[in-house]
């Protein structure tokens, strides 16, 4: 699933957090199956907060910690097939339900 979504931001402006610490910021050119990513246009924030800028960069897939997705993609069909299946398997909505619950 993580992938269809990714696939979906193609071209969009996306951060990705290495195991490394490092931050990349940029448009998203491709991703492989394997989550392999390139970038361009790319701004790099290193653990100890010096920012460099990149024209283009290739990281490798087993090397990525996380993505940070636009807010626009929590309407695309992929996530919103997901989380009718989660809801299916009783998760998602009850969780919400009982943090209201508690707050109440």
């Amino acid at each position: 699933m993580p992938i269809k979504v990714l696939h979906e931001a193609h071209s969009l402006l996306v951060s990705v957090e290495l195991k490394t610490g490092q931050t990349y910021r940029g448009r998203l050119v491709s991703i492989e199956d394997n989550m392999n990513v390139q970038l361009r246009e790319v701004s790099v924030t290193s653990r100890d907060g010096q920012v460099s800028a990149m024209e283009h960069v290739f990281l490798r897939g087993s090397q990525i910690r996380f993505f940070v997705v636009p807010d626009n993609l929590r309407h695309c069909p992929e996530l919103k097939s997901f989380g009718r299946e989660k809801k299916g398997k009783g998760m998602g909505v009850g969780a919400s339900q009982e943090r209201s619950a508690r707050t109440a």
